[in-house]
């Protein structure tokens, strides 16, 4: 069948994937085999493919397709993450605007839209990576609210609770106003912003406890960044140490509007530095106020709903959102004339990491997962490096965060999600029992009460969903189903899984959890190695997102460049932990090398096989020197490829195909026009091209496919996709050095043709003075590319000829009336003259001793190579010139 002239990326893309889907290449079995065994990273349902992704999968997909080749059981397995904030605030979305309000809703009914949504759209995500051309097996597509994977995580949650690490409790948490659920400390992103430091004066009553007639008494300046949180005000606290306050120990003040009557109390704590070295002290919306507030038995007003707007503490700003407050009660304030003044500060703003809602500190009854006894078996397997973090520049960062781990508040205030499995029976903090369901949770309060008379319907379960990451950090286990069956087979052959490729910004929330899940469940790390890779950034260095504009959609690319084209551009610049600066013109290049692949196989395609054809010298050395070539690639590529460094285990590639094969090896062994190619040379390059497309085909799965499947007629067990990864062998470093040379005496010819416009169809002598030795093994490649119809070896150099060197052989190419002899010696005399002139020049710097003496070793080294090289073309052009004579 005839190849297109064009290739057709989105036809092929098509055709074979839907090939590879039918015969089931992608799917893994337990066998005999070793394992490769990649879990993915797995997509909010809600998502649709970025550029992240288009990084993230890709590279996992070169990993896989590598491992298939290299005879493993590849396992990739596929899904998607329920992602309960983001999840959730879309349905709630989606519900407004059919005119229905969540909490109109039962949790059954809304659980109902939430399913209907998520079969709705769940799948995009998937269904985009197919089209990037991800080998994944999809019969084993997981979803992290999956019943089995759902079951999984209440199971955990249960025995974490019986151990004694799961406990509730009523702390501080981060509060988003937005998602109205709280968020664990990870989940916060602290931002410098310009706020503004508010200085409040607040009145200090008299001795008899009175308060001070109107424009008297003494006052006490405070500064506060949320003039609003006053309302909450308990207390005024000072250092004991500071004298400027000494006197109103064991006073009381007024808080400003709503007046009430708070004591002044004395702590350490306070900075006499900062502000005006006095603080105020607001316990249910300041940790740190809180430990105050739990020190002194101080009061807890909590003056905000869960939406962020103020409650019956707000007085008459009940009802507004806390920031109208802040602006409304500073204008109250100047009126009042509380405000001494107001200075511009830079401050650190949380935010939430899901909606970049300004988190709100808030006390709440929650559930923690203590963390610092699980997490040291998960920082001494990376610290021992049982567990590979690449590049190694992220260990430190992870040894930081797991030596100063904190409780994992677990508990959000969601439906989306596993419920937790707390039952309550009383009305004390207390009169709960933890269960996997409620039979057991009936008998276990029954047990607890002695009352026996309990029944299902006496129980009410926590309406709190459990942390989406707390299903997640199960992953790898629970996708075998490790969790509810840990000695079934499948997880006893796929785990420990191999390598995980994920975002460096959540080492922490993911991926040291899964480790830390692994040791726990497992008694053994989840994975080996953890690539990391950087952040897809435009030209400009900004993160590639929605709201800037600049991240253009993948669908798009891949229809344009092709699947195979903008995964190449993806990798040719994105060495792992290090940000990728993406520009469409690598996608183009991307393209431009399929291109580059296709048509240096339309042309062996074309070739006409002469069956009685003798191997001509010049094809016998081109193959024995590229299957060295090859092999020495396939050394760098598989060393690239051991360190991570699949940038460079492609360009690698790249360079071999586009540079060794395409523009050398095919030149070499190209038939004459009008002319057959031997049976054997034609049978050698189809070995060696299958052989590229064999470490192309991680990179460029469909195109290698399609020339694979075009060669010759192949069954099922013959696709490329499950063929055989070349085998290293020893190549020969001399031949390599020698076509080196080889090709710029080839070089120089093609340049003198160029210059002296010698047609290249006209055949030319060559003389060469062989003062290097250089090896004779390339003289018919060099024949042949030079269309050189003599070669000859001479002891001395040639008159009347035009002159090349490459290192200290030289050239000599007869002019016999090629050229017009008085114009070259005009041009040639021209050249001398100036490089003379710049030989002169370079040497009076070099006799200059104040110059040699005091410049850099490298600038005094750089004008001796100038030196040597403008002698080196002084005597070519004199020969040349002598050589007109």
């Amino acid at each position: 069948m005839a190849l297109e002239a064009k290739y057709n990326a989105k036809q092929t893309e098509n055709k074979w994937y839907s090939y590879w889907m039918e015969n089931k290449y992608f799917h893994s079995e337990v066998d005999e085999r070793t394992p490769y065994t990649i879990v993915i990273p797995p997509p909010n349902v809600t998502g649709v493919l970025h550029m992240g992704h288009m990084l993230n999968n890709t590279l996992q997909d070169v990993l896989i397709r590598r491992a298939r080749l290299q005879g493993y059981n590849a396992c990739w397995v596929p899904g998607t993450d329920h992602a309960s904030i983001a999840t959730e605030a879309k349905v709630v979305a989606k519900l407004k605007a059919e005119g229905i309000d969540k909490a109109t809703l039962t949790r059954e009914e809304f659980l109902e839209h939430a399913w209907e949504w998520t079969h709705k759209h769940g799948g995009i995500i998937l269904e985009q990576l197919k089209k990037l051309g991800a080998s994944c097996d999809w019969e084993r597509t997981k979803f992290t609210m999956d019943e089995d994977m759902s079951a999984s995580v209440i199971k955990v949650f249960v025995d974490l609770y019986r151990k004694g690490n799961i406990y509730r409790g009523y702390r501080m948490v981060n509060w988003d106003p937005q998602a109205k659920t709280t968020l664990s400390d990870e989940e916060v992103i602290y931002e410098e912003k310009q706020g503004n430091l508010y200085y409040l004066n607040y009145k200090i009553l008299n001795e008899d406890g009175s308060p001070p007639l109107e424009g008297s008494g003494e006052a006490l300046t405070i500064a506060t960044t949320r003039p609003e949180t006053i309302l909450g005000d308990t207390a005024i606290c000072i250092n004991p140490n500071d004298e400027r306050f000494a006197h109103l120990r064991g006073k009381k003040a007024i808080v400003p509007v709503c007046n009430r009557v708070i004591p002044i109390i004395e702590d350490e704590y306070v900075d006499v530095e900062f502000g005006t070295g006095c603080l105020k002290v607001t316990p249910a919306h300041d940790e740190n106020d809180k430990m105050l507030g739990d020190k002194h038995n101080l009061e807890i007003v909590d003056i905000l709903n869960d939406d962020g707007t103020l409650n019956s503490f707000g007085l008459h700003y009940e009802g507004k959102d806390r920031f109208v407050v802040r602006k409304e009660i500073v204008k109250e304030l100047e009126a009042m004339g509380v405000v001494s003044k107001i200075e511009t500060h830079m401050h650190k703003v949380g935010t939430s990491e899901r909606t970049g809602a300004v988190i709100e500190p808030k006390l709440s009854d929650q559930w923690f997962l203590k963390m610092k006894e699980l997490a040291q078996p998960a920082l001494d397997a990376v610290l021992e490096k049982d567990v590979n973090l690449v590049p190694e520049k992220f260990v430190n960062t992870y040894r930081h965060w797991m030596e100063n781990v904190r409780d994992w508040n677990i508990s959000r205030q969601l439906w989306w999600g596993q419920q937790i499995p707390a039952y309550f029976y009383g009305d004390g903090k207390e009169d709960f029992v933890v269960a996997e369901n409620i039979e057991e949770a009936v008998k276990l309060a029954q047990e607890k009460t002695g009352n026996d008379q309990l029944k299902a319907a006496d129980l009410t379960q926590d309406p709190d969903a459990l942390d989406t990451w707390f299903s997640s950090w199960l992953w790898p286990i629970s996708v075998f189903n490790g969790i509810l069956e840990p000695d079934n087979k499948e997880i006893n052959y796929y785990y420990p899984t191999n390598d995980l490729v994920t975002a460096p910004e959540i080492l922490f929330f993911w991926v040291a959890r899964m480790i830390i899940a692994g040791y726990e469940y497992r008694n053994e790390k989840p994975f080996t190695n953890v690539y990391l890779t950087g952040i897809v950034r435009d030209k400009q260095r900004r993160k590639m997102s929605k709201s800037l504009g600049n991240s253009p959609d993948p669908i798009d690319l891949m229809d344009t460049y092709g699947a195979d084209g903008v995964r190449v551009g993806m990798l040719l610049s994105s060495p792992a932990g290090n940000d990728l600066m993406f520009d469409e013109d690598l996608c183009k290049q991307g393209s431009a090398f399929v291109n580059k692949i296709w048509n240096a196989y339309r042309l062996i395609d074309g070739w006409e096989v002469d069956l009685e054809k003798e191997q001509s010298q010049s094809d016998i050395i081109a193959l024995k020197w590229y299957r060295s070539k090859f092999q020495k690639t396939l050394a760098e590529i598989e060393d690239h490829y051991s360190k991570y460094r699949i940038s460079d285990a492609l360009m690698a590639t790249y360079k071999l195909v586009w540079d060794d094969f395409c523009s050398w090896l095919l030149e070499m062994v190209k038939p004459p026009f009008g002319e057959k190619i031997s049976e054997k040379t034609y049978l050698e390059v189809i070995s060696v091209l299958e052989d590229n497309l064999k470490i192309l085909h991680p990179f460029v799965p469909f195109i290698s496919e399609e020339i694979w499947q075009h060669i010759t007629q192949r069954d099922i067990s013959e696709a490329l996709i499950i063929s055989e990864w070349p085998k290293q062998e020893a190549f020969d470093e001399k031949i390599i050095k020698d076509f080196e040379f080889a090709s710029e005496v080839i070089s120089g010819i093609r340049t003198i043709r160029k210059e002296k416009n010698i047609s290249f169809k006209d055949t030319i002598e060559l003389s060469v003075l062989n003062n290097d030795n250089a090896s004779k093994e390339f003289d018919a490649v060099i024949s042949k590319l030079g269309n050189i119809s003599e070669l000859n070896y001479i002891s001395e150099k040639l008159d009347g000829a035009l002159t090349f060197r490459v290192k200290s052989n030289e050239y000599f190419i007869p002019i016999a009336g090629a050229i017009n002899v008085e114009e070259e010696m005009a041009k040639l005399s021209e050249e001398l003259k100036y490089t003379e002139g710049f030989l002169k020049s370079v040497q009076g710097k070099l006799k200059n001793e104040r110059f040699v003496s005091g410049a850099p070793e490298q600038v005094v080294a750089l004008e001796r190579q100038k030196e040597a090289d403008a002698l080196a073309k002084i005597e070519t052009l004199k020969a040349s010139l002598a050589g007109l004579k």
